[in-house]
């Protein structure tokens, strides 16, 4: 398990049960870590998507449309409770790169997933294939503005 400096403790063991998720390529775990009300904050959409059933969908398909998926950095805000994972990936033979940034509550619970991705190329093929496997469904947990 590695270590995060400065991160709160129940943070701390929730970012380790998400590195265990990305690794296994299995949502599984997720929900335990996950509360209800989480926002999901979609590289391509405005308006973020309300609720732990959204974030799952989303997870869940985008962890079948990544190849190659890597971590390579992690930042922790001073409060201790956000990170920002950088990763790269490859989606339909294009190489990505991108930042995971995670917000989680005092109990480890994540409360905002928020995901940048780049170069435009990569963003519009993840964009495309998450659009046929999920776009009508996940739009149901759009936030109401």
């Amino acid at each position: 398990m590695t270590t995060h400096t400065g991160l709160h403790p129940a943070a701390a063991a929730s970012l380790a049960i998400w590195h265990d998720i990305v690794a296994k390529q299995s949502i599984d775990a997720l929900r335990s870590i996950t509360h209800e009300q989480a926002v999901f904050r979609s590289p391509v959409a405005h308006t973020p998507y309300q609720g732990a059933d959204a974030l799952l969908m989303a997870i869940g398909n985008v962890m079948q449309v990544f190849g190659d998926f890597t971590y390579h950095r992690t930042a922790v805000t001073a409060d201790g409770l956000n990170v920002v994972l950088e990763f790269s990936a490859t989606v339909e033979g294009r190489q990505v790169k991108g930042i995971d940034f995670i917000r989680f509550d005092e109990q480890g619970l994540i409360r905002e997933f928020e995901v940048m991705i780049r170069p435009l190329s990569g963003l519009q093929a993840l964009a495309a294939e998450m659009g046929r496997r999920v776009g009508q469904d996940i739009a149901a947990f759009k936030a109401k503005t």
